[in-house]
């Protein structure tokens, strides 16, 4: 048990570091709370005719998400075009999330079982991407993607299409637009946790006649499981509030949760809806933070 004066000597430690912090908490509950607070309140009024919002309590723009008001009798119905949307962002992003991590893996093995001088140099080539704006690369993948692009002279050259392949504008342009940009997000959580990995794990599993498959299900998953998580997470939450990536690639035909609520504040002047749009948003990020938060602390003595 700690003395009084162990004690003492800890409540101050804590009590001075809660009063250093109290700067940062207060410009976070400023920055932060507050326009999250003003969305909220948004989402709870009544549209006005050109944008902004009428200063009266309605619950239409959270009923707008999954329904919508016909023009001519006002009678609710299912809101298709709001599920396609919705179902097209999740499936990109899983499907962004699961292409990231079948590249990924092996990128961040053969990096992290590279001598210590090389992998500095293949670290340095995976965040070079980072240093370009993200409109840049979008546009980079745009000109590889369109009819005259690279990847259309490379098969035509090669003699495996007689045609350019009309990739553009579609959600498998997207897709690989999404996985192009958030690649690196997968690769460096997944070579943290394997830099950490114990070499030695796969010749004892080795030597007691494991195979390939056992020792990467068994074994090299399982302790790397939660760089494999984080990067996931890493992936998943940009893509699926993506904009800039489904509006360059997609051309507008192939519209995301992003550009949906872009819409709703811009051109539809539904203020409400654009709201709780976002609120929306803002839960299925959270809820993949609390997954990985679980399965993070999974194994760990205090919950």
């Amino acid at each position: 048990m700690p003395s009084q004066a162990e004690a003492r000597a800890i409540t101050a430690s804590a009590r001075n570091g809660w009063l250093l912090s109290t700067p940062a908490l207060v410009i976070l509950s400023l920055a932060a709370v507050g326009p999250l607070l003003i969305v909220v309140i948004y989402s709870f009024l009544t549209p006005g005719q050109h944008g902004n919002v009428v200063w009266e309590f309605s619950t239409d723009g959270w009923t707008g998400i999954l329904w919508s008001k016909d023009i001519f009798t006002d009678e609710w119905m299912l809101a298709d075009a709001h599920l396609t949307i919705f179902w097209r962002s999740v499936s990109l992003s899983l499907m962004t999330t699961l292409f990231a991590f079948v590249v990924g893996f092996p990128t961040a093995w053969f990096i992290a079982t590279r001598p210590p001088k090389e992998r500095a140099l293949w670290l340095f080539l995976i965040t070079i991407p980072f240093w370009t704006n993200l409109l840049i690369r979008t546009y980079a993948i745009n000109e590889v993607l369109r009819k005259e692009g690279l990847m259309n002279t490379v098969l035509m050259g090669l003699g495996l299409t007689d045609a350019p392949i009309d990739v553009l504008y579609t959600q498998t342009a997207i897709f690989i637009g999404m996985t192009y940009v958030y690649l690196p997000l997968m690769v460096l959580p997944l070579f943290a946790a394997i830099d950490r990995f114990d070499m030695k794990l796969l010749e004892a599993a080795y030597d007691l006649y494991a195979s390939r498959w056992q020792v990467l299900r068994r074994i090299i998953l399982p302790i790397v499981k939660p760089g494999i998580i984080a990067g996931s997470i890493l992936v998943f939450v940009p893509s699926l509030g993506a904009y800039v990536t489904p509006r360059v690639l997609g051309g507008g035909k192939q519209m995301m949760i992003g550009n949906f609520i872009e819409l709703q504040f811009l051109q539809g002047k539904n203020w409400p809806l654009g709201a709780a749009l976002s609120m929306l948003l803002l839960l299925i990020v959270m809820a993949a933070l609390l997954v990985y938060v679980r399965y993070a602390n999974r194994g760990s003595s205090h919950g």
